[in-house]
């Protein structure tokens, strides 16, 4: 059932990357917003709303930036995502069970075996999809384990 739900939201994700347009060549903004309960609101030209998925929905969803995934055991518990007719962002955050080092390492070591550049400097590390949309990853020690957050700017 969760995946099912979040199968849901795939196409809205996807519509809401697009320019939607008013018919007078101006794009309207799209909004749509999660978190780790499982509330997501949205704001689309057409519609707007909030739904609630099933606790854990989010953080069970499966993200990856071309092909890479999150660490293994980290959990997503939220997305906020803005487009409009200059493009979109996307901001998602995580936790993982490593130590920040082992994360940077972990996502660096996957984007070079997927044929992806990126760099790290500092506590984030950055780079740009196949496609050209910019990402960045910050990530921070959080008890045991750490926290991150993920940007991507897409300018289509």
């Amino acid at each position: 059932m969760i995946r099912f739900a979040l199968l849901l939201l795939v196409p809205a994700v996807s519509l809401a990357a697009c320019n939607v347009s008013r018919g007078d060549g101006d794009a309207e903004n799209v909004t749509m917003k999660a978190d780790a309960s499982g509330n997501v609101s949205f704001n689309l030209p057409f519609a707007k709303g909030d739904v609630k998925l099933p606790e854990g929905a989010i953080r069970s969803s499966d993200f990856d930036i071309d092909g890479v995934k999150l660490m293994p055991g980290a959990t997503m518990h939220g997305f906020n995502m803005n487009a409009g007719n200059h493009g979109a962002t996307v901001h998602l955050a995580f936790e993982a069970p490593g130590a920040p080092q082992q994360v940077r390492a972990y996502f660096l070591d996957q984007f070079k075996q997927k044929g992806v550049e990126a760099t790290q400097s500092g506590d984030a590390i950055s780079g740009r999809t196949r496609d050209g949309d910019q990402f960045t990853i910050d990530v921070q020690p959080v008890g045991q384990g750490s926290s991150g957050t993920i940007a991507i700017q897409s300018k289509d």
